[in-house]
């Protein structure tokens, strides 16, 4: 198992263990010290049993890793007068069983309830919908649901894992779907990564759904797969690791931009890391109007005339960036820039490169789980910090945005995900956050904010209207 090291705790790598204690005062001090000199945190502590002789607690831990979780489990199988009594990996437990199940909508307790769920009455149903395609949004649950789909290629942070390994990841996101936006949604992890089988399988699941998620499908295939699904199918085609993410990016930009009082059209942005999140940010921030994004990728800046690591993406977006021809590392790129955005890998730049930038830089660190340079070296000399996880301020996390994309979508009934829906959205993400709140800690709001999801459905639905790929006009 791929072990990652974190700098400070996290609940993806809690552990929660349950000890009898014995009753003397200064004995379950031992336990709170072990935790404490670890680095580790107690996040919950729930009494069980106490009798004059002992305490039995559940007491749940973040760690810093997987390897310092066993380690302190072993540790407290050590302690004078405490008793180890079990113990449980929290991340491993809440996936056991898997993270979804299929409900019934309807209660079957009569014949004629049977009759009308099923045969002989649902042939009129099917016969409506063979005469009026449309109808199935009415009286299926084509309008609510979306598949979750991927061929395991490029996993998280993980990479090439096949399929199988993926289908936590998909599991996931369908549970998103469903907390957030109240959609229905099947994870489907496909046994192929040939790009022609994968349109072909996606496009033969394609009819009962109101709409496809790609997730996880790696650069530069993603491309072609994404531009030929939305060509060739007539609901919404997204993939999440290249809009949500850019989505996400341009809401927190937008408020950014705000606390430094800088202008899109006047900034330089150094954009590190140019696979599907990469290009989807730089062609979602030149739609919003920024003027000079440097693309960068392991060769550095991607220019005109550059052979090396190039693909007929890269060479199509960068006649609309780097309007100076820039050539160099991202260090030497980043020199003078006023924003960072890095969807790379761990180490990409050091605290000395963002000296370099323009004065209140905005860096946006979002490889995860590490980010491109970790927010504590950096607290000093930038004015904004952005990383991709939840245990620091202005997590740019995609659950922002896709729930309620799909949700305005569905809601239009929409063919497409267009430019201006995307836009909208991250507008209304910019939005939740309100004026009196917005500050450097707090430019992208929690994803618990009840409202969010809301808002972006809204504005995406009236967005599909105004462009034209929605179904209803009301």
């Amino acid at each position: 198992m791929t072990e990652t090291t974190m700098d400070c705790p996290s609940a993806g790598y809690s552990v929660t263990v349950r000890l009898k204690i014995e009753n003397i005062p200064g004995t379950f001090l031992r336990v709170v010290q072990e935790v404490a000199q670890r680095n580790a945190s107690m996040s919950d502590l729930s009494l069980i049993y106490s009798d004059s002789n002992i305490i039995i607690r559940d007491i749940t831990v973040n760690c810093l890793s997987e390897e310092q979780s066993r380690a302190l489990i072993d540790r407290f199988s050590e302690l004078d007068g405490i008793t180890l009594l079990k113990w449980q990996d929290d991340t491993f437990e809440l996936h056991r069983g898997g993270k979804l199940s299929v409900e019934s909508q309807v209660e079957l307790k009569t014949a004629d309830q049977l009759s009308r769920a099923y045969t002989p009455g649902v042939a009129r149903v099917c016969l409506a919908i063979e005469q009026e395609q449309e109808a199935a949004y009415d009286y299926t649950m084509k309008g609510n649901t979306v598949a979750v789909i991927t061929d395991g290629s490029a996993v998280l942070g993980l990479g090439n894992i096949g399929s199988l390994a993926s289908l936590p990841v998909m599991e996931g996101k369908a549970v998103l779907f469903k907390q957030f936006a109240g959609i229905d949604s099947f994870p489907i992890c496909l046994a192929t990564q040939d790009v022609e089988e994968v349109i072909t399988a996606i496009k033969a699941v394609a009819p009962g759904l109101g709409g496809i998620n790609l997730e996880d499908i790696s650069a530069p295939r993603c491309f072609e797969i994404e531009d030929r699904l939305r060509q060739e199918l007539d609901i919404p085609v997204f993939h999440d690791d290249q809009h949500g993410t850019a989505v996400v990016v341009l809401a927190g930009l937008f408020n950014a931009l705000k606390i430094t009082g800088k202008k899109l059209d006047e900034i330089k942005i150094v954009v590190n890391g140019f696979g599907a999140g990469g290009v989807a940010c730089t062609r979602m921030l030149l739609a919003a109007g920024v003027k000079n994004i440097i693309p960068c990728d392991r060769a550095g800046a991607v220019y005109r005339g550059r052979t090396e690591r190039m693909n007929p993406v890269k060479d199509e977006v960068i006649q609309l960036t780097n309007p100076d021809n820039e050539k160099g590392s991202v260090s030497e790129v980043l020199r003078g820039a006023d924003v960072f955005i890095g969807v790379s890998k761990p180490g990409a730049i050091t605290k000395h490169d963002v000296t370099q930038m323009a004065k209140e830089p905005i860096v946006f660190a979002l490889s995860n789980p590490v980010p491109e340079i970790m927010p504590g070296e950096i607290r000093d000399v930038a004015r904004i910090i952005a990383t991709g996880r939840s245990d620091y301020p202005n997590q740019v996390n995609n659950v922002l945005c896709f729930p309620g994309i799909f949700r305005g979508a569905l809601d239009a009934r929409a063919s497409d995900i267009t430019e201006g829906m995307r836009l909208v959205a991250a507008e209304a993400i910019a939005d939740a956050v309100a004026p009196d709140e917005l500050s450097e800690r707090y430019i992208i709001p929690s994803v618990f904010r009840g409202q969010v999801a809301t808002e972006v459905a809204n504005r995406v639905r009236e967005q599909a209207i105004r462009d034209g790929v929605a179904r209803i006009h009301e």
